[in-house]
């Protein structure tokens, strides 16, 4: 088994602390103390892994920068701007940088480079070889074996065909919050169980998607279902 680790989300909670009362402080100042709970963080997840299958080798994915989505839409991840960042950030992205040699992309996002990984290693290995380690429901649009670790789910997914496909068209239809990505308000998963009842074929997924776009954005539909797709999907080349 290949394992492709999107670090980014751990990398972040390592600069947290775990606070006991309201006063105390949310980050940490001490890169040694952020440092010792990513490599605990880390080490836990591949070795509960170890467990259930032979790992052949793991790829650390973190900190790809420029990523051209925010040329597409200035109001992608807008939200996050207001975000107090861990003053330990940068240096986290360095440390796993230098101490696990993880792959950037620039351009991109770390996403679309494990993205691209996933796709390639499963041409080559076969996609039951090749496992994401992630907490980001984003990937959950490819056909793939996928590791959440978040402590609320720690939960394997081997997503089908037909299901990364349903994932994908209801999230344009349901969008992403944490992105900032909100073509179809008022729209959710109910209205999207419906509208797909008989769908089996991008065709058809494609035809019902632009419909509701259509009668939401009238004659700006084609240019707000581009702009929505090429926000929500993940380039694998």
């Amino acid at each position: 088994m290949v394992l492709l680790f999107d670090a980014d989300s751990l990398i972040f909670a390592s600069c947290l602390k775990r606070k006991e009362n309201d006063s105390d402080e949310k980050f940490y100042f001490n890169i040694e103390e952020s440092v010792h709970k990513f490599e605990e963080g880390f080490m836990s997840i591949i070795n509960y892994l170890e467990d259930i299958y032979e790992i052949e080798k793991v790829l650390v994915f973190s900190g790809s920068k420029g990523n051209f989505r925010k040329y597409i839409s200035p109001k992608y991840k807008a939200n996050r701007l207001a975000i107090d960042l861990p003053p330990l950030l940068n240096e986290m992205h360095k440390f796993v940088k230098d101490n696990y040699d993880s792959i950037v992309g620039y351009g991109v996002e770390t996403d679309d480079m494990v993205a691209r990984y996933w796709y390639n290693l499963s041409q080559e290995h076969g996609r039951d070889n090749v496992m994401i380690i992630s907490i980001d429901k984003d990937y959950k649009q490819f056909p793939a074996l996928i590791y959440n670790y978040h402590y609320n789910h720690k939960c394997i997914y081997d997503i089908s065909e037909s299901e990364a496909m349903y994932n994908f068209y209801e999230q344009m239809i349901i969008g992403d919050g944490a992105d900032n990505v909100q073509y179809c308000k008022g729209y959710g998963k109910k209205y999207a169980e419906k509208l797909f009842v008989d769908c089996d074929s991008h065709y058809k997924y494609t035809k019902r998607v632009y419909e509701l776009f259509k009668k939401i954005h009238k004659r700006k539909a084609k240019q707000r279902y581009i702009e929505c797709y090429n926000l929500l999907k993940l380039r694998t080349n």
